[in-house]
Parts: C-alpha cells; structure tokens; sequence
C-alpha cells in the first residue's frame, strides 16, 4: 500500500480514491477530471494532498527529469521505478503508467507483459498507450488481459517526427477526420478513457461528442472531461518557453534558485551553520575525550 499524503492546513478534502468507473462517473456528473503528470514520489504526494483524480507517470520524463531530447530514450526499467514511487506517494489518485517507445509496438504478447509489469512491479491502476490504428488492437490486447488502458491521439510525441514534429494536429478536415477515428477506434478496443493532445478546440469538441469515454485534454480546448498538464510546467520549474497550452501557476523555479543562492552566500560567508544548527556534547564527556590516547 502506498504511503499516506503529506498534511498541511491547506490539503483538500480527504477524498475515496479514485477509480476508473469513477472517472466514468465524474464525466456523467459533469465534474471535471483533474489529471497531473508528475514522476517522483515528493510530487506524487503533493498532487495527491491537492486532490487530483488521476496521476500520469508520463514517458514525458525522459525530457523533464532525465535531460533527454525526445521521449523516446526512456527505457521500460526506468518507468518502471519512477512508477514505483509515484505510487509510494499517493494513496488516492488513480496511478496511469505510460507505456514507453517500444514496450508495446511489436506484438500484443510483449505489450501484455509490460502491461504487468507496470501493475505489478509498480503498482500502477492502469496504463497509457499512444495512437490508434495497430495501437487500438495493442490496447484491445491489454483489456482483455484485464489492465485498464488510456489512449493518447492527437499529438503523440513518441512518434512526432512522423507526424512533422511537435505541431498541432487535426488542423485539416481529413486530418481531423483521421484523429476522429483513432478515438473511436481507441474506444472500441475498451479503452476506458483517451487523452486528446494538441487538437483544434472544435475537433476536440467533435471526439467528445462522438464518443461515451471520458477525455482529457491538453492543448485540446475547453470541451473535455478533464485536463492534464506536466507538474513541473505548472509550478514553473522547467527553464525555456512553455508550450502554448501551458498555464503557469507559481514560479518555483525562481524561488529555488534564489533560495539556493541565499544558502551559498550563507556558507561562504561563515553564517551557516549558526548555533542553532549545531549539536553539543556535555562538558564532562569532552574532557574525557580530549584525556583519551589519540587513535590510530
């Protein structure tokens, strides 16, 4: 069981855990689905005390935590520990693990064992796969071993160079049409919700309507089930420009450098540590230690 989310005066509500015919449930209801991509245990139990309803463990991390280019370098093994401690974190979210490049294109039997592996080495309440097509029969693969399965269409950044990089998608009405399909395709191979990435606000509006699953967005308009966005670019830790789609809600960043900053002046300048960080030891037994024969 994972850990218990850390507490403050301003923690929201302790909430059930979320699940995937709660999400269902939240769609119906007309609540909004708030989902965060966050990959470390400290951000997990921040999310969690917020109240989100869904944590993404996003291949996003080989760029975001990882210094990588794309998202394709991350292996299997390090989703899989990240996963992990995502999962340590929260205790009410549902956890989604993303599938990474080449974890579930080659056949349906490895995309089922990785599957596992997210679930049962990481603890994972689910797991993503990008795009549709043969993705659609990969994730019909992974329900029907019994793991719930988020589709991703739109923008999909493991495979952005075949779509001409990282643009918006759907701007044209075969493309449009195109992305349509892929969501019912993802919904007929018992995907229980789609995330709709980089997508004409009007497409999206159309997928919504088209299809019974929850969506999230992101960069995908107001007409979702809910929306989603990279811890780390709505706290403004990241360096360079944000994406258009990116809302920035505090500049962390900012005040960890010049928190650090303060530190390095402290110590150089002897201030830190003070006495107040410092340990004592009774008078009496300095004595004895300074009368005891110097060790070898």
């Amino acid at each position: 069981m994972s850990a218990l989310p850390i507490s403050s005066s301003t923690d929201a509500p302790i909430k059930a855990a979320t699940t995937v015919l709660g999400l269902r449930e939240m769609q119906l209801s007309g609540r909004p689905i708030v989902m965060v991509t966050a990959y470390d245990h400290p951000s997990a139990e921040i999310a969690d005390a917020a109240g989100v309803d869904v944590i993404l463990v996003g291949d996003s991390a080989a760029m975001v935590v990882l210094g990588h280019e794309s998202t394709v370098s991350i292996t299997m093994d390090e989703m899989l520990m990240l996963a992990a401690a995502v999962r340590r974190g929260a205790s009410r979210a549902l956890i989604v693990g993303d599938m990474p490049f080449g974890s579930y294109e080659a056949s349906d039997q490895i995309a089922i064992a990785n599957a596992q592996r997210f679930v049962k080495e990481a603890g994972c309440d689910a797991v993503k796969l990008e795009g549709g097509g043969t993705s659609a029969a990969r994730a019909r693969a992974i329900v029907d071993s019994g793991i719930p399965v988020m589709g991703h269409i739109g923008l999909t950044p493991q495979t952005a160079t075949a779509l001409g990089g990282y643009r918006a998608q759907g701007r044209t009405a075969e493309a449009a049409r195109s992305v349509i399909a892929d969501a019912k395709r993802l919904e007929e191979a018992g995907c229980f919700s789609v995330v709709i990435e980089c997508v004409p606000a009007a497409v999206t509006e159309l997928i919504t309507d088209a299809i019974d699953i929850p969506t999230i967005g992101i960069g995908a308009g107001p007409s979702t089930s809910g929306q989603v966005l990279v811890y780390h670019d709505l706290l403004g830790l990241r360096s360079g420009k944000n994406a258009k789609f990116v809302r920035t809600y505090a500049d962390l960043r900012g005040a960890a450098i010049e928190a650090v900053s303060a530190y390095s002046t402290d110590v150089r300048s002897g201030s830190y540590p003070g006495p107040e960080h410092m340990y004592s030891i009774e008078p009496g037994e300095l004595s004895d230690l300074q009368r005891l024969p110097a060790s070898d």
